[in-house]
């Protein structure tokens, strides 16, 4: 029983298997189009794929460069602006020397800075605890200056470190400026800003457009996110800088969203200064060669795939067209009709074509042949009747009895039919003459084999005149074992034949027979056989000698017409 569970499980799954594969070629069956164009995409869509995967790494690896640009650039202008506003410090601390500040000296100092700083961006400023402004190189000495306009001088005196302030618009000069104040108290206790202001335009340079790449800008911008300067010509000295996240945003490259829009920022922090250095672009303009590349790349394989796909549908029409042409040639051939090989542009179709033309051309000739050898069949059919329907009539007539005369027709019917076996078996060669003899002569042979003897040179017939003298030794035997040298146990049969120029001699004579001298001659069908059929289908001369000893036969068969033998004599 679990062999035949276990049977019965594997048909199921041997049917389930079989019925899968039916399913799976029957869905498969497509024009061939089909599968040049599927075996199209399989070449161009990996490598299309892969391209993109490259390019994504390389604008990522790109990006990343970018990336390390940048915080190198905004790392390279930080030091600028700190190594600016060390030196202005170091100014503040070498004019903080001078003993003219603890005399109060104003003058002095006013002409010592003047001179320091002549030819520089930056003016001295000396504010004192009420935030009075003391005095400032940039106006005439004495000039009334007022209250300082720096939000961040009480921070100054409150902190008493070196202080750089954000930007302020300085009512004085008119301007957006910043400072760099050094606390000073002076010998008598009363307690001074030095300072150095500044123009926000002049740091232009540490955010230079020509240095940024293409739609990059960049900013200066103090702790209160006011900017100091821009590279952006929209952007002016004072305004709240655009991006609200950026206090928060931590130092590096991060992308940040403002009105809408997703920008690319890179930032830095000075803790000399306070201030950010900010470099930013929005990311479409970032993303635009990808993008570019990206739509490059997508219409080049658009357009390739396109260009191979029209070629595969021009390949698939034209071998659509060829099959369907020999798809009509085999139908023709199927039919008998006569094929021409036709010119295609692919060479395998052509060859195909080539192929069914000469197998048209064969099957034609094979036909030919098939009706030629029908026709010989029934011509050969015809004449066996005809010899069968004499052998009818001489073996009633000659017969004395119903036995006698079925013995007799049977005999002679077997003899035509080894003649036919020889024919059968040797019609492209032709029949031997001696095989021939011995075929006919077998069912008469006696035990003596040396009684027969068969002299001649190798000789091959055709198949009429195997036929006609396979019934002459037929019947010669017949009438040897009859009344003849094979009627007793002495007699002997010596057959010779030779080839001649123009015919075939063949010598049949028969010694120590028995012959009676009141035995009468008789004609039967043997006698029919050599007299008429081996004279009138073969043209042969016959000579019949009666010895004392045995009968005598020379048959004399001309080489000539249809009569003449496929043979090779041997020496």
């Amino acid at each position: 029983m679990v062999e035949a569970s276990e049977k019965n499980q594997r048909e199921l799954s041997s049917g389930s298997l079989q019925a899968a594969a039916a399913f799976v070629r029957q869905y498969l069956r497509r024009p061939f189009s089909f599968y040049l164009i599927s075996l199209l995409l399989i070449a161009i869509v990996p490598p299309f794929v892969f391209s993109l995967v490259i390019l994504k790494r390389n604008m990522d690896a790109q990006e990343q460069v970018v990336s390390s640009l940048l915080k190198a650039s905004t790392g390279s202008v930080t030091r600028i602006v700190e190594r600016e506003v060390e030196g202005k410090l170091t100014t503040l601390r070498v004019l903080s020397t001078s003993p003219a500040i603890d005399l109060g000296d104003m003058k002095t100092i006013f002409d010592r800075a003047s001179v320091a700083l002549a030819g520089s961006d930056s003016h001295l400023i000396v504010v004192d605890r009420q935030h009075e402004l003391r005095l400032n190189t940039r106006f005439p000495f004495a000039t009334q200056l007022g209250r300082a306009s720096d939000p961040d001088v009480e921070l100054a005196f409150e902190s008493g470190v070196p202080l750089v302030s954000g930007v302020f618009f300085a009512r004085a000069g008119g301007r957006w400026a910043f400072n760099v104040l050094l606390p000073y108290t002076a010998a008598n206790g009363e307690k001074f800003l030095l300072g150095l202001t500044q123009d926000a335009t002049s740091m232009a340079k540490a955010v230079n457009r020509e240095t940024l790449s293409p739609g990059w800008n960049a900013a200066l911008v103090d702790g209160r996110g006011r900017v100091i300067i821009s590279s952006d010509p929209k952007v002016s000295p004072g305004d709240a800088f655009f991006l609200k996240q950026l206090p928060m945003l931590s130092i590096g490259v991060d992308n940040v969203s403002a009105n809408g829009t997703e920008y690319r920022v890179a930032s830095e922090f000075s803790v000399l200064t306070g201030w950010r250095i900010v470099a930013w672009a929005p990311r479409e303009i970032i993303d635009q060669p990808m993008v570019w590349s990206f739509l490059w790349l997508s219409l080049g394989g658009i357009i390739f795939t396109s260009i191979a796909i029209a070629g595969s549908f021009t390949i698939a029409r034209l071998l659509t067209q060829g099959v369907k042409l020999l798809a009509l040639d085999a139908r023709r051939l199927g039919a008998g009709q006569s094929i021409e090989p036709r010119r295609y542009m692919i060479t395998e179709v052509e060859a195909v074509s080539a192929a069914l033309a000469r197998a048209a051309a064969a099957r034609t000739k094979a036909e030919g042949e098939i009706r030629l050898l029908m026709r010989e069949v029934a011509h050969r059919s015809k004449n066996q009747l005809t010899v069968i329907q004499s052998m009818l009539a001489q073996s009633s007539a000659s017969a004395e009895d119903a036995p006698d005369f079925v013995d007799g027709f049977r005999r002679r019917l077997a003899g035509l039919a080894r003649s036919t076996d020889l024919m059968l078996a040797n019609a492209a060669l032709g029949v031997d003459f001696r095989e021939l003899v011995q075929n006919q002569l077998q069912p008469f042979a006696p035990d003596d084999s040396d009684r027969i003897q068969l002299h001649g040179p190798d000789l091959r017939l055709d198949t009429q005149m195997a036929q006609t003298l396979g019934m002459v030794f037929h019947e010669l035997a017949t009438n040897a074992i009859k009344h003849g040298a094979l009627a007793n146990t002495t007699g002997t049969i010596r057959l010779d034949w030779s080839v001649e120029k123009g015919a075939i001699t063949i010598r049949w004579r028969e010694r120590g027979a028995e012959i009676a001298d009141s035995q009468k001659p008789r004609r039967g069908f043997g006698t029919v056989v050599l007299e008429r059929m081996l004279a009138l289908a073969l043209r042969a001369e016959l000579e019949k000698t009666m010895h004392a000893d045995g009968i005598e036969w020379l048959i004399r068969i001309p080489r000539q017409g249809e009569q003449e033998e496929r043979s090779e004599p041997a020496g």
